[in-house]
């Protein structure tokens, strides 16, 4: 007997949909063009490369964008890890959020205090012929030292080639750029890194069913509305009452009860799989993160990632205690390795919950030592305003190091 049970579509049909039905961004070949000559000149220089994703993505709810369903992210991992990497030798793509953190910069973008308390106006040269009105602008003296040593390490990876950054904002210029970041990486072969440190939405409006304007939030007169049917994603829904659609309250009588905006959102293709399979070059490394907030689920996820994906490292971590600690999950022994920077190093967080720092470890095994640490892991006494990044990016560029003796020795047998 026949089964009418749809088939199934392969990975490729999915990728195929996708990327057909909805319009590439407008700065894809702008991009290419950058970061094929960035990655040419390091493929001749034998250099490696990380393309490192940072930030969040948006996702519109019309055509023509004015709301848009957001998250937190704003990009302090990629954007510190992408530091770390350039002081281990590596060039960097930095793709990231516009707007958000970028390296560097970070220091100052992301501080407390306004950057223009950084700076002060000296006094004018007594031998100069300016304006004794306008004195130079100066760095005040307690922050010489760190803005120097900052400032040096930009423009080295600037003077040298180093760091491409390339921004994107939406989920869709995510995806589009993504596949043709990798698919350029092909010639580094396994010199590629990919770091997927950007916190990408995991549901979309698909573009043949988003309102070309901007969603109304009052009543319009009946000459005014789309007698084709609006195509708001309020709409899609015709079970919903319309009394219970949200309106903004603008109405000639007062609702009687509160009314509602349905969003009907469709789950993004996961793609990291085609990622390992058919995107990035042969032999390189993928590296993926996952973020809980349950700690009865943090390593059991990561895992499950690690398996789903096929990707050669999930670095696992708690929103409460991210800039503390991180567990690294492999298919390959040790299969699980944390990571922590000593209580006494940590910076302080607002978002941080000091008590929860190796929680996730207990839970996943009651009664093992808390103690354990990652091989190699410097002692407290040796570390001194610690990033976590500093501790996993040099743990990450040892196992890439790995992976490349391996497939090269393989190549050679």
């Amino acid at each position: 007997m026949a089964s009418n049970a749809p088939e199934e579509m392969t990975p490729a049909e999915i990728e195929s949909g996708y990327f057909n039905n909805n319009a590439p961004p407008k700065s894809l070949h702008k991009h290419e063009a950058l970061a094929r000559a960035f990655i040419d000149l390091h493929v001749e220089a034998n250099r490696r490369v990380v393309l490192v994703t940072s930030g969040g993505t948006t996702v519109p709810l019309e055509n023509q964008t004015v709301r848009f369903i957001d998250n937190f992210s704003a990009g302090t991992r990629g954007a510190t890890s992408a530091e770390y990497f350039l002081e281990q030798g590596y060039a960097v793509i930095f793709f990231h959020r516009q707007y958000s953190l970028l390296p560097y910069s970070r220091h100052y973008s992301h501080s407390t205090n306004c950057f223009l308390d950084f700076m002060e106006e000296a006094a004018p040269s007594s031998t100069g012929s300016g304006d004794p009105d306008h004195g130079p602008i100066v760095v005040r003296s307690e922050y010489q030292d760190e803005m120097r040593d900052v400032l040096r390490k930009y423009r080295y990876a600037k003077r040298n080639n180093r760091l491409l950054l390339l921004p994107f904002t939406t989920i869709s210029e995510y995806l589009f750029e993504l596949r043709s970041l990798a698919q350029l990486m092909q010639p580094l072969k396994t010199n590629a890194l990919f770091y997927l440190a950007a916190a990408v939405s995991d549901f979309f409006i698909p573009r043949d069913r988003m309102a070309e304007h901007k969603i109304q939030s009052s009543e319009l007169p009946a000459h005014l509305l789309n007698k084709q049917g609006d195509n708001d994603a309020s709409n899609n829904d015709e079970t919903i009452d319309p009394e219970d659609i949200y309106t903004g309250g603008i109405e000639a009588q007062p609702p009687t009860h509160s009314k509602k905006l349905i969003i009907d959102l469709d789950p993004v293709p996961k793609f990291l799989h085609r990622l390992v399979d058919g995107w990035a070059p042969e032999g390189s490394m993928v590296v993926s993160f996952k973020l809980e907030t349950d700690p009865n689920l943090l390593v059991y996820k990561a895992q499950t990632a690690l398996k789903r994906y096929s990707h050669h490292l999930v670095i696992g971590n708690l929103l409460s205690t991210r800039k503390w600690e991180v567990v690294f999950v492999t298919p390959d022994a040790p299969y699980e390795r944390w990571i922590r920077v000593p209580k006494s190093k940590r910076s302080k967080s607002l978002s941080g919950a000091e008590d929860q720092v190796g929680l996730a470890e207990i839970k996943k095994a009651e009664g093992e030592s808390m103690a354990t640490k990652a091989d190699g892991q410097p002692s407290e006494t040796a570390l001194e305003g610690v990033e976590i990044e500093s501790l996993i990016i040099p743990e990450l560029v040892k196992l890439h190091s790995n992976m490349i003796a391996k497939h090269e020795g393989g190549k050679s047998q």
